[in-house]
């Protein structure tokens, strides 16, 4: 298993270098922060989730599920149930800035099947997804309190 993943990002004419690493507790509050900051900056989100109750639900799966984040301070996180292959949440604080695909590459290496779902409005994500090489299978179900539909993406090696 790799420890992490270096990413080099350019930002200007200063390149930096961001190390894609487990999560950790003290890495909650920063991770829960970019998903309100993302759903305040998205008209069509509904505001579903405080900040606080973004915490409590991201320490909830924390055991379940492989998370790992990218930058420090940390830029963006990706959570996976490695029993089902699921991607379960991947936020980033900019688009554009190569965390998502590091964050992505992270959870490719050493499988060969990964599956998503993501809101069917949601243009930039499905983008980001099919650059990625996943595929658009269907609609997938929603459940309370979400109400926007979903489509379900797979990636296969």
């Amino acid at each position: 298993m790799h420890t992490g993943y270096v990413m080099a990002c350019v930002r200007g004419m200063a390149m930096t270098e961001s190390i894609v690493r487990r999560a950790v507790e003290t890495d909650v509050p920063a991770m829960a922060q970019i998903v309100c900051d993302w759903e305040a900056a998205t008209e069509w989100v509904p505001d579903t989730y405080s900040l606080n109750e973004s915490e409590n639900f991201l320490r909830e799966v924390m055991p379940n599920r492989d998370i790992w984040v990218v930058g420090t301070p940390v830029q963006g996180y990706l959570s996976l149930n490695a029993d089902e292959g699921r991607i379960g949440m991947l936020y980033c604080s900019a688009r554009g800035s190569g965390f998502g695909k590091a964050l992505m590459e992270r959870a490719k290496d050493g499988r060969d099947f990964l599956w998503l779902t993501t809101q069917a409005c949601n243009d930039n994500a499905q983008r980001f997804y099919k650059r990625e090489g996943f595929v658009d299978v269907g609609s997938f179900p929603v459940e309370p309190p979400n109400t926007l539909p979903e489509i379900r993406m797979e990636w296969r090696a």
